[in-house]
């Protein structure tokens, strides 16, 4: 919970417009929902997102189904 309070922190205090790249966040399924509603509160959106080894499948799985993932690695499962 520590990481996602400072993450939401520099969230919400950078400007609109600047990019970002993220690594290794979100790490799990609830903090990829959690940082949908941040998106969603500040009317921004994702356009890509990459799944490098040992991504999770859920994650891998809540991209795709999104259209955002761009590229994997990892062995998707049904």
């Amino acid at each position: 919970m520590a990481l996602l309070a400072l993450l939401r922190r520099w969230f919400f205090a950078r400007k609109p417009e600047a990019g970002f790249v993220l690594t290794d966040f979100p790490a799990t399924l609830l903090q990829a929902k959690v940082f949908d509603e941040w998106l969603e509160t500040r009317g921004e959106a994702l356009c890509a997102v990459l799944a490098g080894p040992g991504a999770p499948a859920a994650l891998v799985e809540h991209y795709g189904t999104l259209g955002l993932l761009r590229e994997t690695v990892v062995p998707v499962h049904p």
